[in-house]
């Protein structure tokens, strides 16, 4: 006959005074945190008494008896907040305790201290999430629920976030198939169907990566640092009822904006209101745009303002603020210390003295009848305004038979006298009848030849003196390059400027910025009209003459290798010139970013260049990830190392025309050309086709 199995008989509860409680002196815990016991006394007064019992055991005699004294192993933390509340006056020192009483003794209250300690299970990081997301739902805001539980309110926050992630994704991070990790990542939006969506993706894939997630997600966002996002603002974005994706566990930049559409009408007619402003300044026309292509301005003549003219008072004030400031700037330079007071002050000073300096420009309203302006947005999200571009059609007529008569007459008509016609040489002719009297102009074939001979003998003695050779080449160019203008200039030099409108993000370039600024401050100090160009030129010093035929002579270079006109002489002529000036793309400011160099071609290239610029192990390293994430990888480790593709070393540039070796003869039409010059994009069968990035455009 089996034995009965023996039942369990719990040890009971009982309200005991706490005045006849006292510590055991066996009870573990030995390292006492002041203030999370003190923590620990609030919260049993918010909810007016102990959630969890006290674990007692009856003091004795030497009889064995019982004295009506009882020690607390397990519950010390509980049995100390106790008392912080009676010393504070707010429970009496007899009030009844619940205490699980042990008598039975068949473990040591050392042990049973351990046990209540150690035994434990922390509560499931998804219980935590929803059992803050119920307090909320109850009611409670995020700082009550940060201070009740003693976590700051970010992350209150988090717990909310994560919580609100589709109920199927945390039912699969519950069964241990998510990583706490991913579902943070799927944390960044709130759209459950999305969410579901990218794991259906994920989740077929070898790659579920956080990183990959989050891509996935926020494929079709904006991120909140893109310069559409800058120029509207989250608020204004958010007020038409975009939603921006955010991050809440690692820092994202402001985030993302979730409705491109919304944000690219938002940018649209807050760029039209801007362009009316400027339209009702008076120009011809204003062209707004999210971007222009590099080179948008070719072909048109500029016109500038100048700025308005400062009264007495106002001159006064700026030479007063000007003398402050560099009183004070002085001043603060010989102190040895930080002064933020110092620092204040000179920052108005300044402030109120670019006032004067950033006045607005004033220009010719005839020139504004007929001229333009584009409006923009720069690269870091700022509202930028072109003004004064006038197109070819809009420029004044020229009566060309009246330039016709005062260029053969060389004197104004006022010096002829009434009924007599301007000749040869601009010899007054007369309108008599009487052939024998009259001076015919010269003939046509002899204006020819004597001019011929002109143009030969002046030649010949402007090569005898360079210095005005040099400045008549500057009058050519800065006809070109300024004025628009080839007719004014008898040095017949052409420069043809390349404005490669179609790569994207040129206009923004570090050497784009510079180019155009240093343009617009020669077109603000050069004359306004073509006819003062020759004697300002004349009056310019020589290394500001030198400085502008640089200018010039530059808007002609061009070192483009285009798939129809590889131009293997002009390149050599570029790299020429690169080695004579000592020119490296690298120190010019390239880096090998995603978005000029690595997203656009394959994983073969990346990991050639990674292994040339940082050895053999890091691309070792980086074989086996996918494209994304080597791209990333791979921008990182190639900043600062200098690392250009070949088409950018100046070593690489070569003639892709002409045979290697100069002694043959005939040219081998078969051999390849450069990697980088072929025809036939390189193809790498270890990309994966879906994250497979556009290798050229």
């Amino acid at each position: 006959m089996a034995k009965a199995t023996p039942k369990i008989s719990l040890n009971q509860s009982e309200n005991i005074p706490y005045d006849r409680l006292v510590l055991s002196q066996k009870n573990v815990r030995r390292i006492k945190d002041g203030v999370t016991i003190e923590d620990l006394a609030e919260d049993i007064a918010l909810r007016g008494g102990l959630i969890q019992s006290l674990n007692v055991r009856p003091l004795r005699d030497e009889n064995g008896e019982e004295t009506g004294q009882y020690e607390v192993p397990a519950g010390g933390r509980r049995f100390l907040a106790l008392g912080i509340l009676i010393k504070q006056k707010r429970m009496a020192k007899d009030q009844p305790t619940p205490c699980i009483v042990n008598r039975k003794e068949t473990t040591s209250a050392d042990d049973d201290s351990l046990a209540e300690n150690m035994a434990r299970e922390t509560l499931h990081p998804l219980d935590e999430f929803r059992a803050f997301k119920v307090l909320f739902d109850q009611g409670l805001g995020e700082e009550e629920i940060a201070a009740r539980y003693k976590v700051a309110p970010a992350t209150v926050k988090q717990r909310l976030r994560l919580a609100d992630v589709s109920p199927k994704l945390l039912d699969l991070y519950g069964k241990g198939e998510l990583k706490l990790e991913q579902v943070k990542a799927f944390s960044i939006t709130s759209d459950h169907a999305r969410q579901e969506d990218v794991w259906a993706t994920v989740s077929r894939s070898t790659v579920q990566e956080p990183y990959y997630i989050k891509r996935l997600l926020t494929e079709t966002a904006v991120r909140a640092d893109d310069r559409r996002a800058v120029y509207i603002g989250a608020a204004a974005y958010e007020a038409a009822g975009g939603i921006i994706l955010r991050d809440l566990f690692q820092q994202d930049g402001g985030g993302w904006f979730q409705d491109p559409a919304l944000l690219e009408k938002l940018v649209l007619d807050k760029l039209e209101a801007d362009a009316e402003a400027v339209r009702a300044e008076g120009w011809k026309w204003v062209v707004s745009a999210i971007d222009f292509g590099y080179g948008h301005t070719s072909g048109m003549r500029r016109v500038y303002g100048e700025p308005a003219e400062l009264s007495e008072e106002e001159l006064a004030r700026q030479d007063a603020l000007q003398e402050e400031y560099e009183k004070l700037d002085a001043e603060y330079a010989e102190s040895p210390d930080y002064d933020e007071e110092t620092e204040k002050k000179l920052a108005t000073l300044g402030d109120a003295i670019d006032v004067f300096n950033d006045r607005p420009d004033i220009y010719d309203p005839d020139e504004v009848a007929r001229a333009g302006a584009f409006v923009t947005l720069d690269a870091n999200g700022e509202l930028r305004i072109e003004r004064g571009f006038v197109r070819s059609e809009d420029e004044a007529p020229v009566d060309e038979d009246v330039a016709d008569v005062e260029a053969a007459a060389g004197h104004a008509d006022g010096d002829r006298n009434v009924g007599e016609r301007p000749g040869a040489n601009g010899a007054a002719v007369s309108s008599g009848d009487d052939e024998e009297d009259t001076i015919r102009p010269l003939p046509d074939r002899l204006i020819l030849d004597l001019t011929a001979h002109r143009t030969l003998a002046l030649r010949n003695a402007l090569a005898q003196d360079p210095d005005t050779a040099y400045v008549a080449v500057l009058h050519a160019l800065v006809l070109q390059v300024f004025f628009h203008n080839t007719s004014d200039t008898c040095i017949g030099l052409t420069v043809k400027n390349a404005s490669f409108g179609q790569v994207e993000g040129l206009g923004q370039s570090i050497w784009a910025k510079e180019i155009d600024q240093r343009h617009e401050n020669w077109g603000k100090d050069l004359p306004k009209s073509p006819d003062d160009l020759w004697p300002f030129l004349l009056a310019l010093d020589p290394a500001s003459r030198q400085a502008l035929f640089g200018h010039c002579a530059v808007q002609g270079l061009n070192a483009v290798i285009e798939p129809w006109a590889k131009r293997p002489g002009a390149i050599a002529h570029a790299d020429e010139i690169a080695r004579t000036i000592g020119f490296d793309m690298a120190e010019a400011g390239w880096q090998p970013t995603p978005e000029s160099y690595l997203a656009r071609v394959t994983k073969r290239r990346i990991l050639e260049a990674v292994r040339e610029a940082c050895g053999e192990e890091q691309a070792y390293l980086m074989e086996d990830q996918p494209k994304a994430k080597m791209v990333t990888e791979a921008a990182r480790v190639l900043n600062g190392t200098g690392w250009l593709p070949e088409v950018l070393r100046l070593d690489d540039l070569v003639d892709v025309d002409a045979p290697q070796d100069a002694d043959a003869d005939i040219i081998d039409e078969s051999a390849e050309l450069p990697a980088y010059l072929s025809d036939g994009a390189e193809q790498d069968d270890s990309a994966d086709p879906a994250e497979t990035m556009q290798a050229a455009e």
